[in-house]
């Protein structure tokens, strides 16, 4: 069975490029996020949280109403496990879902090729399958407690060409780490997904890695997560506004169509 998008005049892209974090406590308040944010935004991110909540039955209720689904659940865990839990994601109907790339070639491996055959077997559409490289919350010292000895540069673009390497889509990575993932891996319609990022008005909160929403864009970013400077703000269809007037602001006066 397939999942039909919602009949509706598609956004314009610098919209499309925004991801709301729907990092709540309650598919209610999750519900009044995506009201309120409708005909702006039209993807959305359901991590561990909310997921624990409100469960698949959720992600299923918001993708039968048109929403593009990000599941940020981060899977990890032996190859088999990894694989069979992507099926059932793809089953749901999401967009995007994302695997730890230090889960191993294999297990990255093993996900891609099985969510693609049973999505060919049952005329699915397939998801964008992305890899977490290091959490915009980690650094050096972070490394280091896990028993990685590279510097965190150095440890992302390791991962991004691993991912790439084993057929996933992309990666979500930090945006200090964009351009070196450009430059390290090549291959056509990469796509990186950022989190970490904080448009001009916002604070930076637990993320220590962070850049407003136009440089990551103008780094070469495909889509910025963008949570807590959205969804905590009273009025949360003017925070988009704002995020996207500077966004346009800055692809009108850099000579570079990084954006439209």
């Amino acid at each position: 069975m397939t999942h039909a998008p919602r009949a509706e005049k598609p956004l314009p892209e610098a919209n499309r490029k925004i991801i709301v974090a729907l990092d709540v406590e309650t598919p209610t308040t999750a519900r009044a996020i995506i009201n309120d944010l409708d005909g702006v935004i039209d993807t959305f991110k359901i991590g561990l949280q909310l997921f624990t909540s409100a469960g698949s039955v959720f992600v299923r209720e918001l993708v039968e109403k048109g929403v593009k689904v990000f599941l940020d659940l981060k899977f990890h865990d032996i190859p088999n496990t990894v694989a069979k839990a992507g099926v059932e994601v793809a089953r749901l109907g999401v967009w995007m879902f994302n695997v730890h790339a230090l889960g191993g070639s294999e297990m990255m491996k093993r996900t891609v090729g099985d969510v693609n055959e049973a999505c060919s077997k049952d005329n699915l559409a397939v998801p964008q399958i992305i890899g977490v490289t290091v959490l915009t919350s980690s650094g050096t010292d972070t490394l280091r407690e896990t028993g990685i000895d590279r510097e965190v540069d150095d440890e992302v673009v390791y991962l991004a060409k691993l991912a790439a390497n084993c057929g996933l889509d992309g990666v979500v990575a930090a945006p200090n780490d964009i351009s070196l993932i450009r430059d390290a891996v090549h291959r056509p319609g990469f796509l990186i997904v950022t989190p970490g990022i904080r448009p001009k008005f916002a604070t930076n909160d637990d993320q220590r890695r962070v850049m407003t929403p136009e440089g990551a864009l103008f780094k070469g970013s495909d889509y910025l997560v963008i949570g807590r400077p959205i969804i905590h703000e009273q009025d949360r269809r003017a925070a988009v506004t704002k995020i996207l007037a500077d966004i346009n602001a800055a692809s009108n006066s850099i000579d570079r169509n990084f954006i439209l």
